[in-house]
């Protein structure tokens, strides 16, 4: 967050932008849901170290500062439980693409939505966003609700434009405009 601000989504949900400090604890968290993670996200298997974590944390804290991306931790009760937050930023279009996971034993509990919530409130007043997007595989139906929960419209379907451990997955596109944002 260009700001470096917490965003707040509810009593015992927050997203922070990630720490180095935090390495350790996102590792875990990784190692911890590897197969499960592995199923619809392509970096997994490039996550094999805590030191791949750092520099993922490293380059984040540079997309921010640089205003052009947004990677924040989910923390729950106090502990880490994902992370969510804008892969992109296109500052010439106002648009931001949200993406984000969570950890097995923290889903169920709507978390990810209260934090993509705060995430659009983020990008649609701070950022003056015109438009946020989400891609998210047309068969991981758990991500897909997310979207589509938050008022999000289906726009259509980008074929085989995801190299996945060797196969190609279609992605469902979702679009907000602020104008259809109900804050």
């Amino acid at each position: 967050m260009g700001r470096a601000v917490s965003l707040p989504c509810g009593k015992d949900l927050v997203l922070r932008p990630l720490r180095l400090k935090d390495a350790r604890a996102f590792f875990a968290l990784t190692e911890a849901n590897r197969e499960r993670l592995r199923r619809w996200l392509p970096w997994v298997d490039d996550v094999l170290t805590i030191d791949h974590t750092k520099a993922f944390i490293a380059l984040a804290k540079e997309q921010a500062k640089r205003r052009q991306g947004l990677h924040c931790g989910i923390w729950w009760r106090g502990e880490p439980v994902g992370v969510a937050g804008f892969n992109t930023f296109d500052r010439l279009n106002r648009l931001g693409n949200i993406g984000y996971w969570i950890s097995e034993h923290a889903e169920g509990h709507g978390l990810v939505t209260r934090a993509v919530k705060a995430l659009m409130q983020y990008g649609f007043e701070l950022e003056q966003l015109h438009r946020i997007e989400i891609r998210v595989a047309v068969r991981n139906r758990r991500s897909r609700a997310i979207p589509e929960r938050l008022g999000f419209r289906h726009e259509g379907t980008l074929r085989g434009v995801e190299n996945l451990y060797g196969r190609f997955l279609d992605h469902a596109v979702y679009g907000l405009l602020v104008d259809e944002w109900g804050s």
